[in-house]
């Protein structure tokens, strides 16, 4: 790992308060994926990088070290930062915190970065806030070799249909089940013509949106393990 990064481009997506004055924060770099670094005095009222060291700013940033933890040097911006309201500020966040959970620190995700800019750019516009983290939440698992197989049913290979019932399973996928004395937790089961319109992205349909928040929750829980994510009990709790 390089001793000293410069004009990086990344994202805060979290920070803690740090020793006395100042920050711990996990950027997302389009280099270098999730680098965590101290921003020392950021907390200090005089810090002149204290107003940009903020979630959803498009920054340039600097920083040294050979561990696990760099020191922050400068930071730059000249774009203003996405703003995020309600319901939005609030999947900001849980996009944030997903991207903290999941990925390793010095891994490069270039095209992930890219789809994380779109995401915030789409989450300040007026679309389907639903459909925009659906697409997010499948894009991300790709992109980490994830990927969801819509197409077939993994153990034969044969073509999702849209008339058959299919229960899904985070480690392997999609399998055939038999509508007639169905024992199956029913969670994990899903219509094909339904699977068929997720992976059309057609997730205007509410039964489509709400079946495609059901599977991704359980894929994503598989990665993220038994710990709660705290946005999403947060947003519940508001």
């Amino acid at each position: 790992m390089e001793n000293r990064i410069q004009l990086q481009p990344a994202y805060v997506l979290f920070s803690r308060p740090f020793q006395n004055t100042s920050l711990l924060l996990d950027f997302f770099t389009i280099d270098y994926g999730r680098v965590r670094a101290v921003a020392k005095g950021a907390r200090r009222q005089s810090s002149k990088y204290r107003s940009l060291l903020q979630p959803f700013h498009p920054l340039l940033i600097a920083y040294t070290g050979k561990g696990e933890i760099k020191t922050l040097g400068n930071v730059e911006s000249s774009v203003t930062p996405i703003s995020l309201k309600g319901e939005r500020l609030f999947s900001g966040i849980y996009i944030n915190e997903i991207l903290c959970r999941l990925l390793h620190t010095h891994a490069e995700h270039k095209p992930l970065f890219k789809i994380y800019q779109e995401t915030l750019v789409a989450l300040q516009g007026s679309g389907n806030l639903e459909a925009i983290l659906r697409i997010f939440e499948l894009n991300l698992l790709s992109e980490l070799g994830y990927a969801i197989n819509f197409y077939e049913v993994y153990s034969t290979q044969q073509p999702i249909v849209e008339e058959e019932l299919y229960k899904f399973s985070p480690d392997l996928g999609f399998e055939l089940i038999s509508r007639q004395d169905c024992e199956e937790d029913p969670q994990c089961l899903f219509e094909g013509g339904i699977l068929i319109s997720i992976r059309k992205l057609e997730m205007g349909n509410k039964e489509v949106a709400k079946s495609a928040k059901r599977l991704l929750r359980i894929a994503l829980k598989s990665l993220l393990g038994g710990k709660p994510l705290n946005s999403r009990e947060l947003f519940a709790s508001l």
